[in-house]
């Protein structure tokens, strides 16, 4: 699984992705957690308001910052 925080480093892109590695290890699953910051790529994805949150190249959300239970949920139904 390839989950992608997408964002430029701002406050709550930091957080999503720590929320994300804490969702991962609670679960126990393996992913592979990748930050994309460049705004190209990130429009690439439709996303206008950032952070997003993709799973698989599927993006789950945006512009909102997931606590780690959403992030167990949306993890889960993959």
């Amino acid at each position: 699984m390839k989950i992608e925080i997408l964002g430029s480093g701002c406050a709550k892109c930091k957080k999503l992705e720590a929320r994300t590695r804490e969702a991962i290890a609670d679960l126990g699953i393996e992913a592979e957690v990748v930050k994309v910051e460049d705004l190209e790529e990130i429009m690439n994805y439709g996303v206008l308001s950032t952070p997003g949150f993709a799973v698989d190249g599927e993006v789950i959300t945006t512009g909102k910052l997931l606590s780690v239970k959403d992030i167990k949920k949306h993890l889960s139904a993959k």
